[in-house]
């Protein structure tokens, strides 16, 4: 398989993989420009850059773009590996390590009103939706027609059934604080990139305190947003659906949250 049809592989299936091409070289390099490698998350490779240390280097810088999401431009000089150099063919080699990275998942848990709202807005923004739900009957395409997968199961099992990586953002949009109490702890444990629970300040003070009492620290809670979203004046499903949203796209975007216009 070629270096281009397994980018359009990685497309059609939404996974990740860094693209590390060389850019420029000078003098002797092992490689000329265009050289293409692949490198999947696992740490196999398609194609190469160099071989040797030089493709060492690429490698582990092309496995942590993956984690940061980072694009990266390499330059190694191939002289003297006594200096720390890759080689010592004489040349210089310029390598860019592009992330391909799939769209973030904005996982929606309570199938009703405010979640459809989500889903469907989540859905425009380019995210890939998840729905999940303990009700068979808001977790369906018919009841939540913008979600790409579905999962009727309880909050606390979803771990289980769903990969929650970094790239993950959880909306709980849920009908009760004991819901939310009895699934959190699960939740918790992911490396989700985001926690957002609907609700009033009174219904998640109460959640809070049930789960202090299942031994769930105040500390452990901040990673929670509750409640949910920016102040907007939200009140129909679908304003909600806004305010949540934008609070999200605040947090994968390391935004403040603050009005663009300033005060003159």
């Amino acid at each position: 398989m070629s270096i281009y049809q397994a980018l359009i592989e990685l497309e059609k299936k939404g996974q990740p993989a860094a693209l590390c091409t060389v850019v420029k070289t000078s003098g002797s390099t092992p490689r000329h420009s265009t050289s293409k490698m692949l490198l999947y998350p696992d740490g196999h490779i398609l194609g190469t850059v160099g071989g040797g240390e030089l493709e060492n280097r690429v490698r582990q810088e092309a496995l942590e773009a993956l984690q940061d999401g980072q694009p990266r431009l390499l330059t190694y000089n191939m002289a003297d590996p006594s200096r720390g150099d890759v080689g010592v063919c004489g040349g210089q080699v310029e390598v860019f390590v592009e992330p391909i990275l799939p769209p973030a998942t904005l996982v929606v848990i309570g199938g009703g009103h405010v979640g459809k709202a989500v889903a469907h807005l989540a859905k425009w923004l380019g995210f890939r939706v998840v729905v999940s739900d303990d009700r068979p009957e808001f977790c369906t395409p018919e009841t939540n027609p913008d979600g790409d997968e579905f999962y009727n199961c309880t909050m606390a099992e979803l771990p289980q059934q769903l990969e929650i990586t970094p790239r993950t953002f959880l909306v709980l949009t849920t009908r009760g604080s004991n819901v939310d109490a009895a699934g959190l702890p699960a939740l918790l444990e992911t490396r989700a990139a985001y926690i957002g629970v609907i609700g009033s300040r009174r219904r998640w003070t109460t959640t809070v305190k049930e789960l202090n009492d299942q031994g769930i620290s105040d500390e452990r809670l901040k990673h929670v947003r509750s409640p949910i979203g920016l102040g907007i004046g939200a009140e129909t499903p679908e304003e909600i659906a806004v305010s949540i949203l934008a609070e999200v796209l605040m947090v994968r975007g390391s935004g403040s949250g603050d009005p663009m216009r300033k005060p003159r």
